[in-house]
């Protein structure tokens, strides 16, 4: 029946997508050999709005749906995205991106035999089905997947969305500083992109920006350059366009959350926070002097009174922070330590160990 094969081929594409796994050549020959009604009937099986009581695509229990609907009602009401209120990501004057967990710019597309030319693939099943499997997903609200410092650290990142059930729809922000001391980080900045992540920027990626912006305008190129040199000389034009795209903060009026690599200065205006600080930042002396330096017993985070909840990165030292309104995600991975991401709008930590130190941590502590 029509029914059961559309069950099927869902069921192994949405493994597929999961997997990155795509059989697309071997489901195209086969889907070919189709007669055209049954070809038409499974792709408006596929394609079904869920008003029926077929769930194969439309169940809570696909691409992470079931997380969202088990919400637990504490600060998380707040952070689950409005009905119509879904609008794409715009900049603001203040160099911050405001982000929305659900970006849905692009219509599904129209699948009919007739318009086969322009479909995605140019009408070729296989891939056309994958394609209206991955449109699905970004129908369900999808998971803001927050993830600390990633230094170039390409396995255990991999490891990281695997262990997050990453599904397409879900969008990851990551909280600086992505290259550096790793082992790939142009993997990093590459898979970034091809996932449609977004980001903030960290004081790495700030100077690799640097190096590029010196090397585009002629100064003289060192002898020996740094990693940070090397990295914006490797860079795709596309990946130095990313990596310049990135704002000091991301705001989510949705999810009652703020993304920045450092941290923030409390009562200080978002607008009226220093870049530098953003990007560097540690401790906050009792004198209320912010400094890049690490003082044991004066984190920043402990005077945040909210009301955002704030995800922020680069603090190795401290580890996992967690704090009434701020949580500190940069577990050392390159370190030899974690890669940690907070899910949202469930509020859950996730973490996998490094593979291995891969850059020898040194610091003063004061």
């Amino acid at each position: 029946p029509v029914d059961h094969l559309s069950e099927v081929i869902v069921s192994a594409l949405e493994d597929a997508v999961g997997d990155g796994d795509f059989p697309l050549l071997i489901a195209g020959e086969g889907e070919r050999r189709w007669a055209a009604h049954i070809r038409d009937l499974v792709v408006d099986e596929c394609l079904q709005t869920g008003d029926d009581e077929d769930k194969s695509i439309d169940s809570t229990d696909d691409f992470g749906g079931d997380t969202l609907a088990s919400t637990p009602s504490t600060p998380e009401d707040a952070l689950a995205p409005a009905a119509g209120q879904m609008r794409p990501l715009k900049i603001e004057p203040s160099n911050c991106v405001d982000v929305l967990p659900v970006v849905m710019d692009e219509p599904i597309f129209d699948y009919s035999e007739g318009n086969a030319e322009t479909s995605p693939y140019g009408g070729s099943l296989g891939p056309l089905l994958l394609d209206t499997v991955i449109e699905r997903s970004r129908m369900h609200h999808p998971r803001v997947i927050a993830i600390g410092d990633v230094h170039g650290c390409i396995d255990e990142l991999q490891a990281l969305l695997k262990e997050c059930d990453y599904h397409p729809g879900d969008l990851v922000v990551f909280l600086g500083d992505l290259v550096c001391k790793g082992p790939d980080s142009l993997g990093v900045v590459q898979l970034a992109r091809e996932i449609g992540a977004v980001g903030v920027r960290g004081n790495h990626d700030f100077e690799v920006l640097r190096w590029h912006r010196k090397i585009a305008s002629g100064a003289d190129l060192p002898v020996v350059g740094t990693e940070h040199f090397h990295i914006a000389t490797s860079l795709s034009d596309a990946d130095i366009q990313w990596l310049g795209n990135l704002p000091w903060y991301i705001s989510s009026r949705d999810l009652g959350v703020l993304f920045v690599h450092a941290g923030f200065v409390t009562g200080i205006k978002l607008a009226k926070q220093n870049p530098r600080m953003m990007m560097n930042m540690r401790s906050i002396l009792p004198d209320g002097t912010a400094t890049s330096k690490f003082f044991t017993n004066w984190p920043w985070a402990r005077l945040w009174d909210g009301p955002d909840t704030v995800l922020f990165g680069h603090d190795a030292d401290r580890g996992l922070q967690q704090y009434k309104h701020a949580i500190g995600l940069d577990t050392g991975c390159v370190y030899g330590g974690r890669l940690t991401a907070y899910i949202l709008p469930e509020g859950r930590l996730v973490s996998v160990d490094a593979k291995q130190q891969y850059f020898m941590y040194k610091r003063k502590h004061y």
